[in-house]
């Protein structure tokens, strides 16, 4: 696995919140972490003093927040969203604000965050703030898919190294019938009484492979970016998969993870699988 976490930075709060994310997880996963930013083609007539005072800022915010982290920067010129795609690909995984100034001028959520964790080559954790109140619980969508089974191995090691509750969301939803079909009443009551005890099941096996974890879970009768979003609201972490199957059925980000991207206070990591990146 990479030895380092790369973060975005641009000087905005929210570029500084993920710094700030950064850190913290790099001291409590032993690595190391690597500051960049894209100094764009607008800012090249305004001179660079911006870019690399927003640079050693970030530097400095990361140093404050965390203890024994090797922390390196660099100051590159090109196009935002290609450089850090680009960077994921060595990356353990890449952090970003939710939205920002400075080299993401111009740019909110559904643009620069929106199109670097739909391409990335490995997890992207959105930051949207710091300060947020801790709960001690790391929240993930599982549906059992392979995007899924990526999300949960992060979600893993992210409740192991915070020695927190990982939360296991599994939602689904009755198929849709028509009202005028009474024939259809005892399908319903099957489907009622089998998908949660199928939700469940699928989350047995990590429960019994990470005997260390406090590992709990639901199985909400609901769409899953709605059951995401109101378990994010105690979560200091909500990790997703690129896309999925089953409860995620055709999703790609621009629903599930776009969603909950759009929605969730806390961090969020879109992940996708190895093979993929």
């Amino acid at each position: 696995m990479a030895s380092q976490i790369v973060v975005g930075v641009d000087g905005s709060a929210p570029a500084n919140a993920a710094v700030e994310w950064a850190a913290a997880d790099a001291g409590r996963r032993g690595l190391d972490l690597r500051l960049v930013h894209v100094c764009e083609q607008w800012q090249h007539s305004e001179g660079t003093e911006y870019c690399v005072g927003a640079l050693e800022a970030a530097a400095d915010r990361a140093h404050e927040h965390t203890d024994g982290v090797k922390v390196t920067t660099d100051l590159r010129t090109g196009n935002v969203v290609d450089d850090l795609i680009g960077e994921s690909a060595t990356a353990d995984s890449l952090v970003l604000g939710s939205r920002g100034l400075g080299g993401f001028t111009g740019m909110v959520l559904g643009s620069v965050s929106i199109a670097v964790a739909g391409h990335a080559a490995g997890p992207v954790v959105v930051v949207r703030a710091s300060g947020l109140a801790e709960h001690g619980r790391v929240v993930v969508g599982y549906d059992g898919s392979e995007h899924a089974r990526a999300a949960m191995e992060y979600a893993v090691e992210q409740a192991r190294s915070r020695k927190t509750e990982l939360h296991v969301v599994t939602a689904w939803q009755v198929p849709s019938f028509s009202p005028y079909a009474v024939a259809y009443s005892g399908l319903i009551e099957q489907v009622m009484r089998e998908e949660p005890q199928r939700a469940r099941a699928l989350v047995e096996p990590w429960r019994t492979s990470n005997p260390d974890l406090v590992l709990t879970d639901e199985q909400p009768c609901e769409h899953p970016v709605a059951a995401l979003i109101k378990a994010a609201e105690t979560a200091d972490l909500v990790v997703v998969g690129s896309r999925g199957l089953g409860g995620f059925a055709s999703a790609l980000l621009g629903s599930i993870g776009h969603a909950v991207l759009h929605h969730a206070t806390c961090p969020v990591a879109v992940v996708k699988p190895k093979e993929e990146a």
